[in-house]
């Protein structure tokens, strides 16, 4: 399995449970003062630092150009 698609079904995740706490909070069952402020901010570093993963991975990972030019 690549790193790609790890690091999605992982924010996946992470955006399904942060959804779930929100509407659990508009539905008043969790009291959520700050809580969706704490979770935006998580999620916008999560997905910054998830971003600046699969750029480094993409680079990395980047196969080999070959010259088909004749000198």
């Amino acid at each position: 399995m690549s790193v790609k698609k790890i690091i999605a079904y992982t924010l996946s995740v992470l955006v399904l449970l942060f959804s779930i706490v929100a509407i659990l909070g508009i539905w008043e069952v969790v009291d959520i003062e700050d809580l969706i402020a704490r979770m935006f901010k998580s999620l916008m570093v999560i997905l910054a630092a998830a971003a600046v993963i699969v750029l480094i991975f993409s680079i990395l990972d980047r196969p080999e150009r070959r010259d088909d030019r004749e000198p």
